[in-house]
C-alpha cells in the first residue's frame, strides 16, 4: 500500500514539473532573467572546464548550485569567480536584468575587451582585478556601488567623468592601469570614500581634487602628477613616491578659505595646544592660532574691500574724462586684487591705512597718455593671444579650382551625386582616368574668410585613417572657395541601395547587411575610441555610409562636423524630422557620443527593416521607424513579419534576433543607457561568429562583380 502511494506522489510531481504548474521543479529554482543572463555570460567566455556545472542554455544556476554563484530564493545575489583562468569577454548587456545581484567578482582572470556598459543597477561590489580590459570607464551609473576594484587591467586614456553618483563609493582602486591626464573633477562627489588606489598610471596635474575627501589612505605613486601635496592629505596614510612634486613652502590658500583640518574628522579634542606651554589661562578663550590668524586675515580682507571703494569712487573722480566702455567693468577689479594679496602677503601687521596710497598710485600709472585708448590703457601688459597659423598639410593633395571644374564638367548636374548639409558631392574623373568625389563647402557653412580654419580642418581630417571611414584624397581653397576630394565609392550611399532601387541593382542579402552594420560601427569605433580626443561624427544617417564594389561600408564626413564652426545649427535645420535624431539632440540641439549611437541604431533598423527612418506616406503609426519598431524588437513573431520583404525569409532567425537586440540597446531614449561602439562591434561580431559556425544564409551578393563560391564567409570577414 505504501509503494503505491510512493508511486502516486512521484506521478503527480512528475505531472506537475510537466505541466509547470509549480516553479519548485528544478528548471524553475531560478528566475527567469537571471538565469537567461548567467546563460548569456557563459556564452561570452572561452571553453570552460573550470565551470562544469555551467551551461549556455535550459539551465537553473540556484537549482544546480553552479559554481561561484550565490542566490537567495529565486534570485542570484552573488557571483564570485576569482582565479579561474576565465578568458573571453563580459557580455555586459545581458547583466542587467541581475536586479538583486550585490557583489561581481571576476577578478585574476583574462578577460579581454572593453569594460561592460551596463552592469546590475544594485551592485555594490565590483571586482575586475588583474585582467586585460582595455580601453576607458563606461559610463556607469550603479548608485548603490561601494567597492570598485579595477587595478592590473590595460584601462587607458583620460578618466572618465563619471563619479558624480557614487556617493556610496568607499574604495576605488584603479592602479597599474594607463590612465592620463587630469583626476575627473567630479571625484569631489566621493563623500564617503576612505580608499583610493591611483598608483602606477600617467595621470598627471594636481591632486587638488582629493583634497577634501574623507581619505585615510591614499596610494597615488608612480604617475606625473606636480603642485603641491594638499594641507589635509598630509595627515593620512598616504604613498606619494615618483611624482614630480613641488619644493619649498605651497603658497596660501585664498582670503577666506576654511583652515585645512575644518573638513575632516581629525582627534581635536583638547583643550591645550601644545604650544600653549605654561600659559594657564589661554585654553579658556577657545580660540586657537588658527582662529587667530582667521580673524586677522579677515580684518585684512575687509579692510581691503573698504579700500577698494574708496580708491574706485577717488579714481573715478580723478578720470573723470576718461571714457570706459560698457564692456569692461571688471579691469581695476583685478588688478587691485592683486595688491591686496601683495599687502595681504607682505606684513602681519600691516596698518589698513596704508592700502589708500599705494592702491591709488598703482591703480594707474602716472602719466596718462590721453592719446591712448581705455583698452591700450589696461590691457596693454596682457598677452596678446595670436592664433597659431596651421601649415597646409602635406599628407593631402592640393588642388586648383582649375583642375577641380575640369573634372567636374564646371561642377555640372550630371556630375552631382547628392546634397548633404554642408555643401554638394559631385563625380570628379580626371585626365588620369583616377575618380574621385568633390565635396564643395557652402558658404554660409563655412564663409570665405576663414581659409586658415578651413586648412585646420583639412589637416585634421587628413589624420583619420580606418578602412570603413573615407579617407581624404585633397583639397582646395582659392577665392574663398573650401572644397574637399574624397575617395569614390561605385556603389554609392546606402540609402540608396536600400530605398532608391533600380533595375540594376538587387537587394542587399542578409550577410551583406550584417557586413555594413559590422563595418559602419568599427568606423564609429574609431572616432570615438581610438581617436584623442574622441570625435563625434554628429551626421550618421544611411546617406553618409558608402558602399565599394564588395559592399564594404566607408562612413563619409566624419570629423567634419565636428571641426566645422556653427555645424550643429546646419545639421539641426537640415536633419530636422529625418528620424535619426537622438531625443536629447530634439531637445537640446547639442550632439555627443551617445546619440551618435542612436543614429547608427536607427541605420541598423534600417537595415533590418528596408524602411526609412521616417515616411510620411506610411499610416499615421508606422511613419517613425523607432516608435513603431521598437516594441516589437523582443518579441520574433513581431519581428519576422518586420523584416525587409526583399530578403525573402532568407536569414538566420537566431541572427535576426541578436540583430535586433543591439538595435533595442542603441535606441533606447536614455543616452546613459545606451552602450558604447566598442560594445556594439563586440556583440556584432559574436553574431558573426556564431552564425559562421552554423551556416543557414542562402543567396548571393549582387553589388559585387566578382564575388567567392561562398558569399557567407566573404561577406562575414
Amino acid at each position: 500500500m505504501v509503494e503505491n502511494w510512493r508511486e502516486v506522489v512521484v506521478l503527480v510531481v512528475f505531472t506537475v514539473c510537466i505541466l509547470g504548474l509549480k516553479p519548485r521543479c528544478v528548471t524553475g529554482a531560478t528566475d527567469p532573467g537571471d538565469a537567461a543572463a548567467l546563460e548569456g555570460m557563459f556564452g561570452s567566455f572561452n571553453s570552460l572546464p573550470q565551470l562544469s556545472q555551467w551551461v549556455s542554455s535550459n539551465g537553473d544556476p540556484c537549482g544546480q548550485s553552479w559554481k561561484g554563484v550565490t542566490c537567495s530564493g529565486q534570485r542570484v545575489t552573488e557571483i564570485k569567480l576569482s582565479g579561474l583562468g576565465l578568458s573571453g569577454s563580459l557580455q555586459g548587456y545581458q547583466l542587467q536584468s541581475l536586479t538583486a545581484l550585490t557583489v561581481l567578482d571576476l577578478s585574476k582572470n583574462n578577460l579581454a575587451g572593453s569594460l561592460p556598459y551596463t552592469l546590475p543597477p544594485n551592485l555594490q561590489q565590483l571586482n575586475l582585478d588583474s585582467n586585460q580590459f582595455t580601453q576607458n570607464l563606461p559610463y556607469w551609473t550603479m548608485t548603490s556601488l561601494q567597492y570598485i576594484n579595477l587595478g592590473h587591467n590595460q584601462l587607458q586614456g583620460q578618466m572618465s567623468d563619471i563619479f558624480g553618483h557614487f556617493s556610496s563609493l568607499t574604495t576605488l582602486d584603479v592602479s597599474f592601469n594607463s590612465f592620463t591626464s587630469n583626476l575627473p573633477q567630479s571625484f569631489i562627489n566621493l563623500t564617503s570614500i576612505t580608499s583610493m588606489y591611483l598608483e602606477n598610471n600617467q595621470f598627471d596635474g594636481t591632486i587638488d581634487v582629493l583634497a577634501n575627501l574623507p581619505l585615510d589612505t591614499l596610494n597615488v605613486a608612480n604617475n606625473h602628477f606636480t603642485g603641491w601635496i594638499p594641507e589635509q592629505l598630509k595627515s593620512i596614510d598616504i604613498t606619494k613616491d615618483g611624482n614630480s612634486w613641488s619644493s619649498g613652502p605651497a603658497p596660501p590658500p585664498p582670503p577666506g578659505t576654511p583652515p585645512a583640518s575644518s573638513n575632516r574628522n581629525h582627534k581635536s579634542g583638547s583643550n591645550k595646544s601644545p604650544s600653549d606651554g605654561g600659559s594657564g589661562g589661554g585654553s579658556k578663550s577657545g580660540i586657537g592660532a588658527g582662529g587667530i590668524a582667521g580673524i586677522i586675515i579677515s580684518i585684512f580682507v575687509v579692510g581691503g574691500i573698504i579700500a577698494f571703494f574708496l580708491v574706485k569712487k577717488r579714481s573715478r573722480k580723478s578720470s573723470s574724462d576718461i571714457e570706459k566702455p560698457d564692456n569692461q567693468p571688471f579691469v581695476p577689479l583685478a588688478s587691485n586684487e592683486v595688491l591686496e594679496m601683495k599687502s595681504i602677503q607682505s606684513s602681519s601687521s600691516i596698518d589698513t591705512k596704508t592700502f589708500d596710497v599705494p592702491v591709488s598710485i598703482n591703480l594707474r600709472p602716472p602719466p596718462v597718455d590721453r592719446h591712448k585708448s581705455f583698452d591700450e590703457e589696461d590691457f596693454s601688459k596682457k598677452p596678446i593671444v595670436v592664433k597659431k597659423t596651421v601649415p597646409p598639410p602635406t599628407n593631402v593633395t592640393t588642388y586648383s579650382i582649375a583642375d577641380l571644374q575640369m573634372a567636374t564638367g564646371s561642377f555640372s548636374i550630371e556630375n552631382l551625386l547628392g546634397e548633404g548639409s554642408f555643401g554638394r558631392v559631385y563625380r570628379a574623373q580626371f585626365d588620369d582616368g583616377k575618380v574621385l568625389a568633390v565635396k564643395k563647402i557652402d558658404s554660409s557653412a563655412l564663409p570665405g574668410e576663414l581659409s586658415d580654419d578651413f586648412i585646420e580642418i583639412v589637416s585634421n581630417i587628413s589624420k583619420l585613417h580606418h578602412p570603413n571611414v573615407t579617407e581624404l584624397v585633397g583639397y582646395c581653397s582659392e577665392h574663398g572657395q573650401h572644397l574637399l576630394v574624397y575617395e569614390f565609392h561605385k556603389n554609392g550611399s546606402l540609402h540608396d541601395f536600400l530605398h532608391l532601387p533600380d533595375e540594376y541593382s538587387k537587394p542587399l542579402i542578409w550577410n551583406s547587411r550584417v557586413k555594413i552594420a559590422l563595418g559602419t560601427a568599427r568606423a564609429l569605433e574609431y572616432l570615438h575610441e581610438v581617436c584623442s580626443p574622441s570625435i563625434v561624427h554628429k551626421n550618421i544617417k544611411s546617406g553618409n555610409i558608402l558602399l565599394d564594389s564588395d559592399l564594404n561600408p566607408h562612413l563619409a564626413d566624419s570629423g567634419l562636423a565636428g571641426f566645422i564652426p556653427n555645424a550643429e545649427q546646419a545639421l539641426n535645420h537640415d536633419d530636422a524630422g529625418s528620424g535619426y535624431r537622438a531625443p536629447e539632440v530634439v531637445m537640446s540641439g547639442q550632439h555627443s557620443l551617445k546619440s551618435d549611437v542612436y543614429s547608427f541604431g536607427v541605420v541598423m533598423l534600417e537595415l533590418l527593416t528596408g524602411r526609412k527612418p521616417f515616411d510620411s506616406s506610411r499610416p499615421r503609426l508606422e511613419q517613425s521607424l523607432v516608435r513603431w519598431a521598437t516594441p516589437q524588437l523582443h518579441d520574433i513573431d513581431a519581428l519576422s513579419k518586420m523584416v525587409d520583404p526583399a530578403l525573402e525569409g532568407l536569414y538566420p532567425v537566431k541572427s535576426l534576433s541578436r540583430f535586433a537586440d543591439v538595435i533595442a540597446l542603441c535606441v533606447q531614449p536614455e543616452p546613459e543607457f545606451r552602450p558604447p561602439m566598442s560594445e556594439v562591434v563586440q556583440a556584432l561580431v559574436r553574431l558573426v561568429q556564431r552564425a559562421n559556425m552554423s551556416k543557414r544564409t542562402i543567396g548571393t551578393d549582387h553589388g559585387a562583380s566578382q564575388r567567392a563560391e561562398n558569399p557567407d564567409t566573404q561577406d562575414y570577414m
